[in-house]
């Protein structure tokens, strides 16, 4: 697996020269973050990007995340033209050489914890999320916001799409999903561009939105529906991992050759729905991290790999979650599994 580092462009208080310092970091995953959903990406843009990464010996292996509009998830009217857009970003991505697409298909919210900076044993700090305090959040308040989150929408639009959202079920959003993918999967065949979805984190509703894809059953439903190897997954542990209740192991039995990108965290379930990230280490976590990596490589798995959310550790301050250090330390970690693994 080709070790990668998720990097937020110029901006990023992560700069590209110190993710190089992190031994057998091969990849950037990044993304166009001033781009609104639903427009398309410029072919030049994306070569500015990927010239970018290219010039500190790295180079752009995965593109996370294209967002797809509302507008798709729903089935509102403008939804062709929408994807018609999405075609050409994946036409786009293919000519500048990228590879594989990471997206979602979350209604309103990305990944969503309820605090940024919850306290760790170690004295370090990390991402928690707690099913009972998320119930008393509301979400138009403006309380809570996390990095990821799109916040382009006014309050007015906010209010508007989540009562939209109340009269969708997951039967609907499914059927929405796979309308998207029955028209971007052939443009992703022809141009060999790898779709890979990633799991609603955490993987049931929040805020009464639906979310669909969630594990094992979903997973089945979705390659079922749509057939082709271009349609596969983002294997997030930590996100399939919030909930004891999906087995990681069946998941990547299932998907092994589906899998085309992996994120990698580990997780400590502190209550039903409720869970905090750790470091990555198998000592620290609910998550086997090293069956889960061995399972990956003994299956085929061979895609890059990131170190998912970090603790913020030794006085780092930065976006939440995605601090240099401790994800250098889950690289680190990541890569002595696969050399002993791969070694075996």
């Amino acid at each position: 697996m080709e070790m990668s580092f998720r990097w937020y462009g110029p901006d990023d208080p992560v700069k590209l020269e110190d993710i190089r310092q992190i031994p057998q970091m091969k990849g950037i995953v990044s993304a166009i973050y001033d781009i609104p959903a639903g427009e398309v990406w410029p072919y030049d843009e994306i070569v500015k990007l990927r010239d970018a990464v290219a010039a500190h010996g790295m180079h752009l292996n995965v593109i996370e995340s294209v967002p797809v509009h509302e507008d798709i998830k729903m089935g509102r009217g403008r939804r062709d033209e929408l994807i018609e857009n999405y075609k050409e970003t994946i036409r786009n991505l293919a000519k500048a050489g990228i590879g594989t697409v990471c997206y979602n298909f979350m209604p309103v919210f990305d990944w969503t914890r309820i605090e940024l900076d919850a306290p760790l044993p170690d004295g370090s700090n990390s991402l928690k999320y707690d099913e009972a305090l998320v119930k008393d959040i509301d979400p138009l308040s403006g309380e809570l916001t996390l990095p990821g989150w799109d916040l382009s929408y006014q309050t007015d639009d906010l209010k508007e799409i989540i009562d939209a959202y109340q009269d969708i079920s997951e039967d609907q959003l499914f059927d929405n999903l796979i309308y998207f993918l029955e028209r971007i999967i052939p443009v992703a065949e022809a141009e060999d561009v790898l779709m890979a979805i990633h799991p609603d984190d955490p993987p049931w509703g929040i805020f009464g939105l639906p979310r669909i894809i969630t594990g094992a059953p979903a997973l089945r439903k979705l390659f079922d529906a749509v057939p082709s190897r271009h349609n596969g997954i983002t294997f997030c542990t930590g996100s399939y991992g919030s909930t004891p209740d999906n087995d990681l192991f069946e998941i990547i039995e299932l998907a092994k050759e589906r899998i085309h990108f992996v994120h990698a965290r580990n997780v400590k379930w502190t209550g039903e729905r409720s869970f905090q990230e750790t470091s990555h280490s198998v000592h620290d976590g609910s998550l086997d991290m090293v069956g889960i990596v061995e399972k990956l490589i003994e299956s085929g798995v061979d895609v890059p790999i990131r170190p998912d959310h970090g603790r913020m550790i030794w006085g780092e301050t930065g976006r939440p979650g995605y601090g240099l250090y401790d994800r250098a330390l889950g690289a680190a970690y990541l890569n002595g599994i696969i050399d002993t693994v791969n070694r075996k």
